[in-house]
């Protein structure tokens, strides 16, 4: 690993119910202290709006009566946040799991803690080129030599983002 490698930081994945980036239904946490996996966390939550698109239940098999009786995402966030501390996020494509985490948090009238987000998605564009035929996680993941068995599971997801993110961030 290089020495300038990223070896601290929390990866995270954010399923959604619907079109609404607010609509989180599951997260999935992966905490990395000194290059070594020392948390996970997943949660299913429910989501707002409290509704399913059939798109996303396609995508990642939740649906309405998952979620209906799940913790909504004040509670859930605060054991995350607990866990995340002062850690950097990681994600694969940020700007999808940043987006839902600032809407989700403006949705419930929480202040936003101004989380350092990195991004898998852009650092695999970088690292890889046009050598992969596509960046999509379980793409990059194999590259990196991580079998991602069950994408589109918020903590499978976030696993395979860390494995990912100790190889090439």
């Amino acid at each position: 690993m290089p020495t300038n490698a990223m070896d601290s930081f929390a990866a995270i994945d954010f399923e959604t119910a619907n079109g609404q980036r607010s609509s989180v239904c599951s997260v999935g946490l992966v905490t990395v202290r000194d290059g070594e996996i020392c948390d996970k966390f997943y949660s299913l939550i429910r989501p707002r709006p409290n509704y399913y698109s059939e798109f996303c239940t396609i995508i990642h098999g939740l649906a309405y009566h998952d979620t209906v009786d799940a913790p909504q995402f004040p509670e859930v966030w605060e054991k995350a946040a607990f866990l995340i501390g002062n850690l950097p996020l990681v994600a694969h494509n940020s700007p999808f799991d940043e987006g839902c985490l600032r809407a989700v948090f403006n949705i419930y009238g929480m202040k936003y803690p101004d989380y350092a987000f990195h991004c898998t998605l852009r650092a695999s564009r970088r690292r890889f080129g046009k050598t992969l035929p596509n960046h999509k996680l379980n793409t990059v993941a194999a590259a990196c030599g991580y079998d991602l068995m069950a994408h589109h599971h918020a903590l499978a997801d976030a696993e395979a983002c860390a494995a990912i993110a100790l190889q090439i961030l």
